[in-house]
């Protein structure tokens, strides 16, 4: 799947990033391009992070609460997460039966 470069005037500057999905994106100027949550400067991976050294959902919202994470986002981001775990076991069998 070919995804194409989004852009937007938030705030009175352009915002410019590859969605990779509808909460999260990978925006080249934020974070070094490393996904992000939508709008912000919140890592994907620190969330996913935090969740799995076991703190709570609803804690990791509240927590951020200001910066626009939802529990919405959270979930797309932990299935995003499955999707490329899923891929990159299937591309391990892929090259051990060549």
């Amino acid at each position: 799947m070919i995804v194409e470069m989004q852009q937007e005037i938030i705030g009175g500057e352009t915002y410019q990033y590859f969605p990779l999905g509808k909460y999260v994106v990978a925006a080249p100027g934020v974070c070094g391009g490393r996904p992000t949550f939508k709008y912000t400067r919140l890592e994907v991976s620190l969330i996913l992070s935090r969740i799995a050294s076991g703190e709570p959902l609803n804690e990791l919202i509240a927590a951020y609460g200001q910066s626009r994470l939802s529990r919405e986002a959270v979930q797309e981001a932990i299935q995003l997460a499955d999707e490329a775990l899923m891929q990159a076991a299937h591309s391990l069998q892929v090259v051990a039966m060549a």
